[in-house]
């Protein structure tokens, strides 16, 4: 006996529920950019730089042509989220060069609080062509160099389970 497919969906479920996720990454920054970062807790947020809308420094987007991590942890100023634009800035020091970012929350890929294991990833579809080869992420401010211990490997929901495949 074969498996019964379900039938294709006329509402955009898989849409709704990434953008809600989203919505989790877009409060947690407003949170600390309000109250700042409660005990141990600390971002990584990685966004396609190819993605319409960045705004970063120019050898930021040579050295990351198609995707980057930051961390948010000890050194970053001016942490704000704009609802209206759907984007969040802030103030990081890359090679004690200072210089502000400015993310739509369409860029983001991906977001992990390892202090809790927990941690979202993001299908985005690129300005640009598919990088050819996945490229070490370079951490800001990462927690092995203020001599901590490498976080666990955070709990990662993905929506493919929800995905309806595509013959």
């Amino acid at each position: 006996m074969s498996e019964a497919v379900p039938p294709e969906s006329l509402l955009p479920y898989a849409a709704w529920a990434e953008e809600a996720l989203r919505a989790v990454v877009r409060d947690a920054l407003e949170h600390v950019a309000r109250a700042g970062l409660p005990g141990e807790h600390h971002f990584y947020i990685s966004f396609r730089t190819d993605f319409p809308g960045v705004v970063i420094p120019g050898h930021l987007r040579a050295r990351f042509p198609q995707e980057m991590t930051i961390v948010l942890q000890h050194k970053f100023w001016d942490l704000a989220v704009d609802r209206a634009a759907d984007r969040f800035s802030v103030g990081l020091t890359f090679g004690g060069v200072p210089s502000t970012l400015s993310v739509p929350f369409g860029a983001v890929t991906g977001f992990a609080d390892p202090h809790v294991n927990f941690g979202l990833r993001f299908e985005v579809a690129a300005a640009a062509e598919p990088p050819e080869a996945p490229k070490p992420p370079v951490f800001d401010d990462a927690p092995e160099a203020a001599g901590e211990a490498p976080p666990s490997q955070p709990q990662v929901v993905s929506l493919d389970a929800f995905r309806r495949k595509r013959d």
